[in-house]
Protein backbone atom coordinates (compact mmCIF):
# COMPACT_ATOMS: atom_id res chain seq x y z
CA UNK A 1 0.00 0.00 0.00
CA UNK A 2 2.89 2.14 0.77
CA UNK A 3 4.75 1.92 -2.46
CA UNK A 4 1.34 2.41 -4.39
CA UNK A 5 0.62 5.43 -2.48
CA UNK A 6 4.61 6.22 -3.61
CA UNK A 7 3.63 6.02 -7.14
CA UNK A 8 0.45 8.04 -6.74
CA UNK A 9 2.71 10.85 -5.26
CA UNK A 10 5.06 10.14 -8.21
CA UNK A 11 2.22 10.42 -10.50
CA UNK A 12 0.91 14.00 -9.29
CA UNK A 13 4.64 15.37 -8.90
CA UNK A 14 4.93 14.59 -13.01
CA UNK A 15 1.71 16.70 -13.55
CA UNK A 16 2.73 19.40 -11.15
CA UNK A 17 6.21 19.76 -12.69
CA UNK A 18 5.14 19.40 -16.69
CA UNK A 19 2.00 21.76 -16.25
CA UNK A 20 4.76 24.37 -14.10
CA UNK A 21 6.95 23.78 -17.88
CA UNK A 22 3.97 24.53 -19.94
CA UNK A 23 2.99 27.53 -17.95
CA UNK A 24 6.07 29.04 -18.06
CA UNK A 25 6.52 28.78 -21.82
CA UNK A 26 2.92 29.07 -22.88
CA UNK A 27 2.06 26.18 -24.42
CA UNK A 28 -0.65 23.82 -23.77
CA UNK A 29 -0.24 21.55 -20.79
CA UNK A 30 -1.85 18.55 -22.55
CA UNK A 31 1.16 17.22 -25.18
CA UNK A 32 3.53 17.87 -22.21
CA UNK A 33 1.60 15.60 -20.20
CA UNK A 34 1.90 12.85 -22.70
CA UNK A 35 5.73 13.96 -22.69
CA UNK A 36 5.57 13.95 -18.98
CA UNK A 37 4.05 10.25 -18.86
CA UNK A 38 6.22 8.79 -21.48
CA UNK A 39 9.50 10.18 -19.39
CA UNK A 40 7.79 8.74 -16.37
CA UNK A 41 6.78 5.32 -17.14
CA UNK A 42 8.16 2.10 -17.18
CA UNK A 43 9.97 2.51 -20.96
CA UNK A 44 11.89 5.71 -19.85
CA UNK A 45 12.33 6.09 -16.17
CA UNK A 46 12.20 2.14 -15.33
CA UNK A 47 14.53 1.13 -18.46
CA UNK A 48 16.87 3.67 -16.31
CA UNK A 49 16.30 2.28 -12.67
CA UNK A 50 15.15 5.31 -11.83
CA UNK A 51 11.26 5.22 -9.81
CA UNK A 52 8.30 4.90 -12.29
CA UNK A 53 4.82 4.77 -12.63
CA UNK A 54 3.30 1.72 -13.37
CA UNK A 55 0.47 1.46 -16.16
CA UNK A 56 -1.31 -0.13 -13.96
CA UNK A 57 -5.41 -0.63 -13.76
CA UNK A 58 -5.48 2.51 -11.04
CA UNK A 59 -4.63 4.10 -13.08
CA UNK A 60 -6.19 3.62 -16.09
CA UNK A 61 -9.38 3.87 -14.18
CA UNK A 62 -8.23 7.21 -13.10
CA UNK A 63 -7.66 7.77 -16.31
CA UNK A 64 -11.23 6.57 -17.33
CA UNK A 65 -13.06 9.39 -14.71
CA UNK A 66 -11.24 12.18 -16.66
CA UNK A 67 -12.69 10.71 -19.90
CA UNK A 68 -15.84 10.88 -18.40
CA UNK A 69 -15.99 14.05 -16.58
CA UNK A 70 -14.45 16.10 -19.90
CA UNK A 71 -17.37 14.63 -22.00
CA UNK A 72 -19.46 15.41 -18.96
CA UNK A 73 -18.96 18.68 -19.12
CA UNK A 74 -19.17 18.85 -23.12
CA UNK A 75 -22.71 17.60 -22.45
CA UNK A 76 -23.70 20.62 -20.55
CA UNK A 77 -22.71 23.03 -22.78
CA UNK A 78 -24.50 21.16 -25.95
CA UNK A 79 -28.15 20.58 -24.63
CA UNK A 80 -30.85 17.63 -26.70
CA UNK A 81 -32.39 20.68 -28.08
CA UNK A 82 -29.72 21.98 -30.08
CA UNK A 83 -27.99 19.13 -31.13
CA UNK A 84 -32.04 18.35 -32.66
CA UNK A 85 -31.83 21.74 -33.97
CA UNK A 86 -28.17 20.94 -35.76
CA UNK A 87 -28.92 17.69 -36.63
CA UNK A 88 -28.84 17.82 -40.55
CA UNK A 89 -25.33 20.02 -40.24
CA UNK A 90 -24.09 17.42 -37.96
CA UNK A 91 -24.72 14.68 -39.86
CA UNK A 92 -23.48 16.35 -43.32
CA UNK A 93 -20.30 17.46 -41.27
CA UNK A 94 -19.59 14.15 -39.82
CA UNK A 95 -20.28 11.93 -42.97
CA UNK A 96 -17.40 14.54 -44.67
CA UNK A 97 -15.16 13.70 -42.10
CA UNK A 98 -15.85 10.13 -42.24
CA UNK A 99 -15.37 9.70 -46.16
CA UNK A 100 -12.16 11.38 -46.12
CA UNK A 101 -9.95 10.17 -43.21
CA UNK A 102 -11.29 6.65 -42.92
CA UNK A 103 -10.61 5.96 -46.49
CA UNK A 104 -7.43 7.50 -46.49
CA UNK A 105 -5.58 5.56 -43.56
CA UNK A 106 -6.94 2.43 -45.52
CA UNK A 107 -4.96 3.31 -48.20
CA UNK A 108 -2.27 3.78 -46.38
CA UNK A 109 -2.17 0.83 -44.56
CA UNK A 110 -2.67 -1.14 -48.39
CA UNK A 111 0.16 0.81 -49.98
CA UNK A 112 2.29 -0.83 -47.26
CA UNK A 113 1.00 -4.27 -47.55
CA UNK A 114 -1.23 -4.75 -44.92
CA UNK A 115 -4.57 -6.92 -45.53
CA UNK A 116 -7.96 -5.22 -45.65
CA UNK A 117 -8.81 -6.19 -41.55
CA UNK A 118 -5.08 -4.08 -40.54
CA UNK A 119 -6.10 -1.42 -43.57
CA UNK A 120 -9.38 -1.00 -41.58
CA UNK A 121 -7.77 -0.79 -37.82
CA UNK A 122 -5.15 1.83 -39.37
CA UNK A 123 -8.27 3.16 -40.67
CA UNK A 124 -9.97 3.86 -37.92
CA UNK A 125 -6.94 4.82 -35.30
CA UNK A 126 -6.48 8.06 -37.72
CA UNK A 127 -10.29 9.36 -38.82
CA UNK A 128 -11.30 9.81 -34.98
CA UNK A 129 -9.95 12.50 -33.08
CA UNK A 130 -9.56 12.78 -29.51
CA UNK A 131 -12.96 14.19 -27.39
CA UNK A 132 -11.14 14.52 -24.56
CA UNK A 133 -8.18 16.23 -26.04
CA UNK A 134 -9.83 18.32 -28.40
CA UNK A 135 -12.73 19.46 -25.89
CA UNK A 136 -10.03 19.90 -22.86
CA UNK A 137 -8.51 22.40 -25.61
CA UNK A 138 -11.13 24.12 -26.19
CA UNK A 139 -11.88 25.24 -22.95
CA UNK A 140 -8.45 25.91 -22.50
CA UNK A 141 -8.36 28.54 -25.03
CA UNK A 142 -11.86 30.22 -24.89
CA UNK A 143 -12.78 28.31 -28.32
CA UNK A 144 -15.79 26.92 -26.41
CA UNK A 145 -17.30 30.11 -26.32
CA UNK A 146 -16.71 30.98 -30.26
CA UNK A 147 -19.22 29.94 -33.48
CA UNK A 148 -16.24 27.35 -34.49
CA UNK A 149 -17.09 24.69 -31.28
CA UNK A 150 -20.48 23.94 -33.01
CA UNK A 151 -18.99 22.00 -35.43
CA UNK A 152 -16.07 20.90 -34.17
CA UNK A 153 -18.36 19.19 -31.30
CA UNK A 154 -21.19 18.08 -33.28
CA UNK A 155 -18.38 16.57 -35.72
CA UNK A 156 -16.92 14.61 -32.10
CA UNK A 157 -20.82 13.57 -31.23
CA UNK A 158 -20.80 11.91 -34.77
CA UNK A 159 -17.62 10.19 -35.05
CA UNK A 160 -18.32 9.01 -31.22
CA UNK A 161 -21.70 7.39 -32.45
CA UNK A 162 -19.57 6.22 -35.71
CA UNK A 163 -16.80 4.43 -33.67
CA UNK A 164 -19.55 2.55 -31.92
CA UNK A 165 -20.51 0.61 -35.04
CA UNK A 166 -16.85 0.79 -36.09
CA UNK A 167 -15.62 -1.39 -33.32
CA UNK A 168 -18.44 -3.58 -33.54
CA UNK A 169 -17.94 -4.24 -37.08
CA UNK A 170 -13.59 -4.67 -36.26
CA UNK A 171 -14.17 -6.61 -33.56
CA UNK A 172 -15.83 -9.48 -35.13
CA UNK A 173 -13.16 -9.43 -37.85
CA UNK A 174 -10.27 -9.19 -35.72
CA UNK A 175 -11.48 -11.76 -32.80
CA UNK A 176 -12.97 -14.02 -35.90
CA UNK A 177 -9.92 -14.37 -37.76
CA UNK A 178 -10.67 -11.75 -40.14
CA UNK A 179 -13.91 -13.55 -41.79
CA UNK A 180 -17.34 -11.93 -40.59
CA UNK A 181 -19.73 -15.31 -41.31
CA UNK A 182 -22.91 -15.90 -40.20
CA UNK A 183 -21.87 -16.07 -36.51
CA UNK A 184 -19.99 -12.77 -37.03
CA UNK A 185 -23.01 -10.97 -38.65
CA UNK A 186 -25.13 -11.83 -35.86
CA UNK A 187 -22.70 -11.07 -33.38
CA UNK A 188 -21.98 -7.60 -34.87
CA UNK A 189 -26.10 -6.98 -35.35
CA UNK A 190 -26.79 -7.73 -31.58
CA UNK A 191 -23.68 -5.59 -30.69
CA UNK A 192 -25.16 -2.46 -32.50
CA UNK A 193 -28.80 -3.36 -31.02
CA UNK A 194 -27.19 -2.92 -27.34
CA UNK A 195 -25.25 -0.20 -28.09
CA UNK A 196 -27.98 1.88 -29.83
CA UNK A 197 -30.92 0.76 -27.42
CA UNK A 198 -28.96 1.92 -24.81
CA UNK A 199 -28.23 5.17 -26.43
CA UNK A 200 -32.09 5.46 -27.25
CA UNK A 201 -32.50 5.11 -23.45
CA UNK A 202 -30.45 7.72 -22.42
CA UNK A 203 -32.21 10.34 -25.12
CA UNK A 204 -35.34 9.12 -23.54
CA UNK A 205 -34.37 10.77 -20.01
CA UNK A 206 -32.17 13.39 -21.39
CA UNK A 207 -35.72 14.26 -23.11
CA UNK A 208 -38.36 13.72 -20.28
CA UNK A 209 -36.05 13.73 -16.99
CA UNK A 210 -35.40 17.60 -16.52
CA UNK A 211 -37.56 17.29 -13.35
CA UNK A 212 -35.60 14.46 -12.23
CA UNK A 213 -32.10 15.64 -13.60
CA UNK A 214 -33.42 18.70 -11.16
CA UNK A 215 -34.61 17.70 -8.09
CA UNK A 216 -31.30 15.14 -7.86
CA UNK A 217 -29.07 18.59 -7.25
CA UNK A 218 -31.81 20.21 -5.90
CA UNK A 219 -29.59 20.42 -2.31
CA UNK A 220 -27.65 22.96 -0.97
CA UNK A 221 -24.61 21.24 0.54
CA UNK A 222 -22.00 21.53 -2.13
CA UNK A 223 -20.23 18.00 -0.32
CA UNK A 224 -23.83 16.38 -1.38
CA UNK A 225 -24.22 18.30 -4.54
CA UNK A 226 -20.79 17.20 -6.15
CA UNK A 227 -21.12 12.89 -4.72
CA UNK A 228 -24.68 13.15 -5.96
CA UNK A 229 -23.91 14.54 -9.51
CA UNK A 230 -20.97 12.25 -10.12
CA UNK A 231 -23.65 9.34 -8.84
CA UNK A 232 -25.29 9.98 -11.96
CA UNK A 233 -22.63 10.06 -14.97
CA UNK A 234 -20.38 7.68 -13.35
CA UNK A 235 -22.51 4.81 -13.29
CA UNK A 236 -24.19 5.49 -16.60
CA UNK A 237 -21.02 5.74 -18.12
CA UNK A 238 -19.63 2.27 -16.25
CA UNK A 239 -23.20 0.90 -17.65
CA UNK A 240 -22.33 1.80 -21.08
CA UNK A 241 -18.58 0.77 -21.69
CA UNK A 242 -19.62 -2.77 -19.98
CA UNK A 243 -22.64 -2.96 -22.42
CA UNK A 244 -19.99 -2.13 -25.15
CA UNK A 245 -21.02 1.43 -26.04
CA UNK A 246 -18.55 4.65 -25.45
CA UNK A 247 -18.77 6.13 -22.31
CA UNK A 248 -17.50 9.38 -23.49
CA UNK A 249 -21.58 9.52 -25.60
CA UNK A 250 -22.87 8.17 -22.74
CA UNK A 251 -21.43 11.06 -20.40
CA UNK A 252 -22.40 13.44 -23.20
CA UNK A 253 -25.88 12.65 -23.19
CA UNK A 254 -25.74 12.79 -18.96
CA UNK A 255 -24.07 16.28 -19.26
CA UNK A 256 -26.71 17.38 -21.98
CA UNK A 257 -29.77 16.04 -19.34
CA UNK A 258 -27.85 18.24 -16.57
CA UNK A 259 -27.68 21.33 -18.87
CA UNK A 260 -31.00 21.84 -18.72
CA UNK A 261 -32.06 21.29 -14.63
CA UNK A 262 -30.93 24.83 -14.06
CA UNK A 263 -27.65 23.97 -12.04
CA UNK A 264 -25.11 23.92 -14.77
CA UNK A 265 -23.25 27.19 -13.42
CA UNK A 266 -23.13 25.62 -9.97
CA UNK A 267 -21.70 21.93 -11.35
CA UNK A 268 -18.96 24.01 -13.56
CA UNK A 269 -18.08 25.78 -10.46
CA UNK A 270 -17.89 22.80 -8.25
CA UNK A 271 -16.48 20.32 -10.59
CA UNK A 272 -14.03 21.97 -12.66
CA UNK A 273 -11.66 21.51 -10.42
CA UNK A 274 -12.19 17.75 -10.04
CA UNK A 275 -12.24 17.58 -13.96
CA UNK A 276 -9.21 18.83 -14.71
CA UNK A 277 -7.27 16.53 -11.55
CA UNK A 278 -8.95 13.37 -13.94
CA UNK A 279 -8.16 14.69 -17.22
CA UNK A 280 -4.53 15.30 -16.40
CA UNK A 281 -4.15 11.88 -14.86
CA UNK A 282 -5.27 10.84 -18.61
CA UNK A 283 -2.99 12.46 -20.67
CA UNK A 284 -0.33 11.30 -18.75
CA UNK A 285 -1.45 7.59 -18.63
CA UNK A 286 -1.46 8.12 -22.85
CA UNK A 287 2.37 8.82 -22.24
CA UNK A 288 2.81 5.47 -19.63
CA UNK A 289 1.87 3.27 -22.35
CA UNK A 290 4.47 4.60 -24.82
CA UNK A 291 7.53 2.50 -25.75
CA UNK A 292 9.78 4.59 -27.55
CA UNK A 293 11.43 1.40 -28.51
CA UNK A 294 8.90 0.04 -30.36
CA UNK A 295 8.34 3.14 -32.47
CA UNK A 296 11.35 2.01 -34.85
CA UNK A 297 8.92 -0.66 -36.33
CA UNK A 298 6.19 1.50 -37.43
CA UNK A 299 8.61 4.71 -37.77
CA UNK A 300 7.74 4.76 -41.63
CA UNK A 301 3.87 4.14 -41.87
CA UNK A 302 3.67 6.63 -39.15
CA UNK A 303 5.54 9.43 -40.72
CA UNK A 304 3.54 8.87 -44.19
CA UNK A 305 0.41 8.60 -41.96
CA UNK A 306 1.09 11.73 -39.93
CA UNK A 307 1.87 14.18 -43.44
CA UNK A 308 -0.94 12.68 -45.03
CA UNK A 309 -3.79 12.41 -42.29
CA UNK A 310 -2.90 16.14 -40.94
CA UNK A 311 -4.16 18.41 -43.66
CA UNK A 312 -6.73 15.63 -44.67
CA UNK A 313 -8.25 16.51 -41.25
CA UNK A 314 -8.10 20.03 -41.61
CA UNK A 315 -9.96 19.70 -44.83
CA UNK A 316 -12.75 18.12 -43.83
CA UNK A 317 -12.87 20.20 -40.48
CA UNK A 318 -13.25 22.92 -43.00
CA UNK A 319 -15.72 21.56 -45.38
CA UNK A 320 -17.44 20.35 -42.04
CA UNK A 321 -17.14 24.85 -40.91
CA UNK A 322 -18.67 25.44 -44.53
CA UNK A 323 -21.66 23.10 -44.24
CA UNK A 324 -22.58 25.36 -40.59
CA UNK A 325 -22.04 28.65 -42.98
CA UNK A 326 -19.21 29.66 -41.11
CA UNK A 327 -16.26 32.01 -43.03
CA UNK A 328 -13.49 30.50 -44.41
CA UNK A 329 -11.00 31.73 -41.61
CA UNK A 330 -13.14 29.87 -39.11
CA UNK A 331 -13.90 27.21 -40.82
CA UNK A 332 -10.52 26.56 -40.98
CA UNK A 333 -10.06 27.18 -37.20
CA UNK A 334 -12.77 24.14 -36.98
CA UNK A 335 -10.28 21.57 -39.65
CA UNK A 336 -7.31 22.64 -36.88
CA UNK A 337 -9.67 21.71 -34.06
CA UNK A 338 -9.82 18.31 -35.25
CA UNK A 339 -6.39 17.03 -35.66
CA UNK A 340 -5.41 15.91 -32.11
CA UNK A 341 -6.09 11.93 -31.37
CA UNK A 342 -6.11 10.01 -28.34
CA UNK A 343 -8.09 8.02 -26.72
CA UNK A 344 -10.23 5.85 -29.10
CA UNK A 345 -7.01 5.70 -31.31
CA UNK A 346 -5.44 3.66 -28.51
CA UNK A 347 -8.65 1.65 -28.01
CA UNK A 348 -8.85 0.33 -31.64
CA UNK A 349 -5.11 -0.33 -31.12
CA UNK A 350 -5.40 -2.49 -27.72
CA UNK A 351 -8.26 -4.36 -30.06
CA UNK A 352 -5.24 -5.16 -33.07
CA UNK A 353 -3.02 -6.29 -30.30
CA UNK A 354 -5.43 -9.56 -29.76
CA UNK A 355 -5.45 -10.26 -33.14
CA UNK A 356 -3.43 -13.28 -35.30
CA UNK A 357 -1.18 -11.53 -37.70
CA UNK A 358 2.46 -9.72 -36.28
CA UNK A 359 0.91 -6.45 -38.29
CA UNK A 360 -1.73 -6.66 -36.00
CA UNK A 361 0.13 -7.29 -32.54
CA UNK A 362 3.18 -5.53 -32.85
CA UNK A 363 3.32 -2.74 -36.01
CA UNK A 364 -0.08 -1.08 -35.20
CA UNK A 365 0.12 -0.89 -31.67
CA UNK A 366 3.59 0.83 -31.52
CA UNK A 367 1.77 2.96 -34.83
CA UNK A 368 -0.78 3.83 -32.53
CA UNK A 369 1.19 5.14 -29.63
CA UNK A 370 3.30 7.11 -31.65
CA UNK A 371 0.76 8.71 -33.68
CA UNK A 372 -1.32 9.29 -30.82
CA UNK A 373 1.59 11.15 -29.46
CA UNK A 374 2.62 13.24 -32.18
CA UNK A 375 -0.93 14.25 -33.05
CA UNK A 376 -1.82 15.22 -29.14
CA UNK A 377 0.98 17.79 -29.43
CA UNK A 378 0.84 18.75 -32.89
CA UNK A 379 -2.90 19.11 -32.45
CA UNK A 380 -2.96 21.03 -29.64
CA UNK A 381 0.11 23.32 -30.54
CA UNK A 382 -2.34 23.97 -33.90
CA UNK A 383 -5.15 25.20 -32.23
CA UNK A 384 -2.68 26.96 -29.78
CA UNK A 385 -1.13 28.36 -32.94
CA UNK A 386 -4.30 28.72 -35.25
CA UNK A 387 -3.74 32.14 -35.80
CA UNK A 388 0.18 31.96 -37.72
CA UNK A 389 -2.00 29.17 -39.43
CA UNK A 390 -4.71 31.13 -40.49
CA UNK A 391 -1.94 33.41 -41.87
CA UNK A 392 -0.13 30.74 -43.77
CA UNK A 393 -2.98 29.75 -45.43
CA UNK A 394 -4.41 33.26 -46.10
CA UNK A 395 -1.74 34.89 -47.03
CA UNK A 396 -2.38 38.67 -47.13
CA UNK A 397 -5.45 38.48 -44.89
CA UNK A 398 -6.51 39.08 -41.45
CA UNK A 399 -7.54 36.36 -38.98
CA UNK A 400 -10.84 36.48 -37.57
CA UNK A 401 -10.73 37.65 -33.28
CA UNK A 402 -12.17 35.10 -31.23
CA UNK A 403 -16.32 35.78 -30.34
Amino acid sequence: MAGELLEFGYLFAVVAVTGAVALRLGLSVIPLYVVGGVAAGPHVAGRLGLPYVADGEIVALLAELGIVLLLFFLGLEFSLDRLRAARRNIGRAGVIDLAINLPLGIVIGLAFGWSMVEALLLGGIVYISSSAIVTKTLIDLGWIADPESEPILGTLVFEDLAIAVYLAVVTSLVLGGGSAGNGGVAAIGQSLAIAFGFLGLLLVAVQYGTGLFTRILDIENQEAFVVRTLAVVIPISGAALALGVSEAVAAFFVGMGFSTSGHRERIERLLVPVRDVFAAVFFVWIGLGTDPMLLGAAAVPLVVAVVLTTPAKVLSGYLGGRVYDLSTHRSLRVGVGLVPRGEFSLVIAALAASGTTQVMREVIPAFAVGYVLVMSAFGTVLMQRSDLVERLVFRGGTTEPSA
